[in-house]
């Protein structure tokens, strides 16, 4: 009986079934549910590591110890990832080693939509792109057997649709695979150059053969219809291209890279008119009209945000008047951060205090969004601390004294202590404010070294960030309770202006993981409608006539709509 599985969870299947020993990811969305699956196998060893290079390296490791290793991380992580990557491409594995890259058209929770198929070019490594739950979890298994006989890391190359959608699957069970032995092998794995200039040779060597497989894989499904109309297409624009033009001649590519170039050449001579549906970058276009093949693509398809029926639909020239239209005047819902979300107040006190705040990456990005409107830039993991050094050392030690680093636990144990080391390093003197929420909250709830549980919620060491920031020679540390405005307003204060680099840690668990709530408040007759409250961004909070209002079921009780009353009228339940 088939099961209805998201594509992640179906990644997870198939490396399990493929007898997979070890895992490893950083989590991000739209990947994250792939080791959270795994995770629940007890043959497997799934671990959160603190970001997606450390990830990659440990599954390196596994692989080259003899053990089927899978990553997984969204599309920005590879690049993270991707020092490791190009050299794992060299020296190759022992046991498979599958990386799953999920990419995010549509930007739905990322800062840029960049296409990781570029990687497997860049790389020189197979990449393969299943369409639906059921070919991502029968490409994962395929993966790793394809790992192992061609000696490479394999890219399994993800779309959030393909993610997050459901679609039935026939589960199997699982295939033991026995841990391959160990044997020293310094020119395979140490990449000195005089090894690394054979590897070279080999990983070309390689890519043809892998070539010649393209050609011939089943994952590459060739669907005649009506020779009028040739489609190429790929991943999730292979279930558009289907629903929208039902009866068109159809190449799918699952294996997707290396580019089968005869198996293209040979279905271009069937059809009258060749077109490539793909999301994103041309990247299948290009290669194949460099192949002098007569093509369209981008010209008739957007490269911006992922791909629909209605858009397949527009670009062939098939628009109709049943196709789907939103309403007019639909009000924007922008995101807000939650009701008691302990970041409010930081952002709140920044405000107050027309800081230049520089950003990261976390559910404290909404602190840019109005009323709060408390940051000035936000570019990747872990960048905030090195934009406010930099900003810095361009406009001098005065203008220091207002910058201030934001930065989430979970975001600063990934790739945010070097930044630290490096203002402390260069005489820098800005402030950097750890948002402690206790979780790794924005990809719901996963824990990392900071957590003290593992990935299979075992209990282990806890890191203590006070210590990390006083190692690297930080002599300001502080810590405050996010809800206490006053006291975070003056420490604040305190640390902008001090002629050192400094740390506020600013604590208070994720409302949502600890699930505890005070009693609600509620505004009383006292209220003169200034919008103080208002000024906080709380969802709980509106203004009805000339009074606030709260919701009591939205309310979580944290005391900061209270605390900036200048009535005093808003007062517990």
């Amino acid at each position: 009986m088939p099961k209805l599985l998201t594509g992640n969870e179906a990644v997870a299947r198939g490396a399990y079934e493929a007898g997979v020993h070890f895992a490893s990811a950083y989590p991000g969305t739209p990947s994250t549910e792939i080791l959270e699956n795994l995770a629940q196998y007890e043959e497997v060893d799934a671990q959160w590591s603190p970001n997606e290079k450390v990830a990659l390296e440990t599954a390196l490791g596994a692989c080259i110890g003899g053990a089927r290793s899978i990553v997984s991380m969204k599309h920005v992580g590879l690049n993270v990832a991707a020092d490791p990557l190009f050299t794992a491409s060299y020296t190759g594995v022992n046991g498979g080693l599958v990386i799953v890259s999920a990419d995010d058209p549509g930007m739905y929770s990322s800062q840029d939509e960049q296409d990781n198929r570029y990687y497997a070019r860049f790389a020189k490594i197979p990449m393969l792109e299943p369409s639906d739950s059921q070919e991502a979890k029968d490409f994962t298994i395929f993966a790793f057997d394809l790992s192992e006989e061609y000696d490479t890391p394999v890219l399994l190359r993800l779309t959030t649709r393909i993610s997050h959608g459901r679609s039935p699957v026939v589960l199997g069970e699982r295939t033991e695979r026995k841990v391959k032995d160990y044997s020293r092998n310094i020119e395979k794995y140490i990449v000195l150059p005089a090894h690394a200039r054979r590897l070279h040779v080999e990983v070309e060597n390689r890519m043809s053969r892998l070539r010649a497989l393209a050609e011939k894989s089943p994952l590459n499904k060739v669907e005649m219809g009506d020779r009028e109309l040739g489609i190429i297409t790929c991943g999730a624009a292979y279930q558009y291209v289907k629903e929208a033009c039902p009866n068109a001649s159809i190449l799918k590519l699952g294996f997707s890279y290396p580019v089968p170039h005869e198996l293209i050449r040979e279905f271009a001579k069937q059809v009258n008119r060749l077109i490539v549906v793909e999301e994103l970058e041309p990247l299948l276009e290009n290669e194949i009209r460099a192949l002098g093949i007569k093509v369209e693509g981008k010209e008739l398809f957007t490269r911006f945000g992922e791909l629909s029926t209605e858009i397949v639909r527009k670009g062939l020239g098939m628009e109709d008047e049943t196709s789907f239209k939103p309403e007019d005047n639909i009000p924007l819902r922008p995101p807000v951060l939650c009701p008691g979300c302990p970041h409010r107040g930081v952002f709140y006190q920044l405000n107050k205090l027309k800081a230049v705040v520089t950003g990261d990456i976390g559910c404290y990005t909404l602190g840019a969004l109005p009323p709060l409107s408390s940051m000035d830039t936000c570019h990747c993991m872990g960048a905030s601390i090195g934009t406010a050094l930099g900003l810095e050392k361009a406009r001098g030690k005065e203008f220091a004294r207002k910058v201030v680093a934001v930065i989430g636990d979970s975001t600063f144990l990934h790739s945010g202590i070097t930044g630290l080391m490096d203002v402390v390093y260069n005489k820098g003197t800005i402030t950097v404010v750890i948002l402690d929420n206790g979780i790794t909250a924005m990809t719901g709830h996963q824990h990392h070294p900071g957590t003290g549980y593992t990935a299979k919620n075992e209990s282990t060491s806890k890191v203590d960030l006070e210590e990390i920031c006083r190692a690297v020679g930080v002599k300001r540390v502080v810590t405050v309770d996010c809800y206490d405005l006053e006291r975070l307003g003056t420490v604040l204060k305190e640390e902008m202006s001090a002629e050192e680099p400094s740390v506020v840690i600013a604590r208070r668990p994720c409302i949502l993981w600890v699930r505890e709530r005070e009693r609600a408040f509620a505004v009383g007759e006292s209220c003169i409608g200034c919008g103080a409250c208002i000024g906080l961004g709380c969802p709980a909070i509106s203004l009805l006539g000339t009074a606030a209002e709260i919701n009591a079921q939205m309310c979580t009780g944290c005391g900061l709509c209270a605390q900036v009353c200048p009535t005093k009228a808003i007062v517990r339940l």
